[in-house]
């Protein structure tokens, strides 16, 4: 059963850098996609950053690129999010999230099977 532990979540101020982690376990993750989303109060999950985790290709939203980064690291089976120039706008739950790799990597959220319980970026103007 795969399972998705986000950690890394915090208060900091605008302009601020945060590092978030997933730890993975469960599977063998060498053909899945893993992907950050997010959710803001009152707001829709929206798509944040997604990495094939066999090759390392990447994918980010538009609000987000430049400043985050997705990686992983196979030996730890963690996936991280390093997000730089923080924003009051970044401010909601972040979540991790799984898929078994299709063609190319999807940035919706039904299309991912596994999720994390999610953890609070606040950032503060």
């Amino acid at each position: 059963q795969v399972q998705l532990v986000e950690s890394g979540g915090g208060l900091v101020q605008a302009g601020g850098s945060l590092r978030l982690s997933c730890a993975a376990s469960g599977r063998t993750f060498s053909s899945y996609d893993m992907a950050w989303f997010r959710q803001a109060p009152g707001k829709e999950r929206e798509f944040v950053a997604a990495i094939r985790w066999s090759a390392g290709s990447t994918v980010y939203a538009d609000s987000v690129k430049g400043r985050f980064t997705i990686s992983r690291d196979g030996a730890k089976n963690t996936v991280y999010l390093q997000m730089n120039s923080l924003k009051p706008e970044d401010t909601a739950v972040y979540y991790c999230a799984a898929k078994v790799r299709g063609i190319v990597i999807v940035t919706t959220s039904g299309s991912y099977d596994y999720w994390g319980q999610g953890t609070q970026v606040t950032v503060s103007s």
